[in-house]
């Protein structure tokens, strides 16, 4: 019989119903482990990525919920409990973008992404906590940004919520390392799907510009490192931002 490194390993992807989601999603899948599709107002969206899951041979269920919400997280949370009965892989990856500049941008569009991305992420990871603490084992895993890394223009919402989610990756990694529970974060840089799909050619040269590989990545590429962190393989990497860009960002 062939084991697959997360046989056994329960999962929970927040954002599930957007591109980048159904590619950790499947991937974890494709490891083994079965997986909670989130979606917060797309059910169809996260129901293709459980047919996706199921078409690869994976199982898997569809959770939503408003990730902004305690009420609502706590929720989600006991529903992939009750139906796994553990969970011990989190992905923090729901997230929007409300972009302008800071001299005219309006206070909800500054709450509005700084609560989808980076509060739910505290909610969630609050949420599995316990559970991960008493089975003294788990991953979790932030979608972060390189804008969270070296800002942007138009975005001090999304990079600053972006930036947020490290220093949240990096204290949470801090607090549970002692629990065999390891949390990274992932920085996809221009990825072509989801937000990035919107972009006009000019805007899409420009940015390969700036791409040592000179191509864009895909959300397959996040997928696979997001899998890859949850194995036994990366159980010695911990608080560590893994840049997914082809080289756009360089420390």
């Amino acid at each position: 019989m062939i084991t697959r490194p997360l046989d056994g390993f329960a999962a929970l992807v927040t954002g599930a119903s957007g591109a980048l989601g159904r590619a950790i999603a499947v991937h974890l899948a494709a490891s083994g482990a079965r997986v909670a599709c989130h979606y917060g107002s797309r059910p169809e969206g996260a129901g293709a990525t459980l047919d996706a899951i199921r078409a690869g041979g994976g199982d898997g269920i569809v959770v939503g919920a408003d990730v902004c919400e305690r009420t609502a997280v706590d929720a989600m949370v006991a529903t992939t409990l009750e139906a796994f009965g553990q969970v011990d892989i989190l992905v923090n990856n729901a997230g929007t973008t409300r972009d302008g500049l800071i001299a005219r941008m309006s206070d909800d569009d500054w709450d509005d992404v700084m609560a989808t991305n980076l509060r739910s992420a505290f909610l969630a990871t609050r949420a599995v906590m316990r559970p991960m603490l008493r089975q003294r084992s788990g991953r979790i895993i932030n979608v972060t940004s390189v804008m969270g890394i070296v800002g942007n223009a138009g975005q001090a919402n999304y990079a600053a919520a972006k930036a947020g989610m490290i220093g949240l990756t990096r204290s949470t990694a801090r607090e549970v390392a002692s629990r065999g529970i390891t949390c990274n974060a992932i920085a996809p840089g221009f990825i072509d799907a989801g937000l990035a799909a919107d972009l006009t050619d000019d805007q899409k040269a420009r940015a390969l510009a700036a791409i040592p590989l000179g191509v864009t990545g895909t959300p397959d590429d996040v997928g696979a490192v997001a899998a890859f962190l949850c194995t036994a393989g990366a159980r010695y990497i911990t608080g560590q931002v893994v840049n997914v860009d082809g080289g756009m960002v360089m420390a």
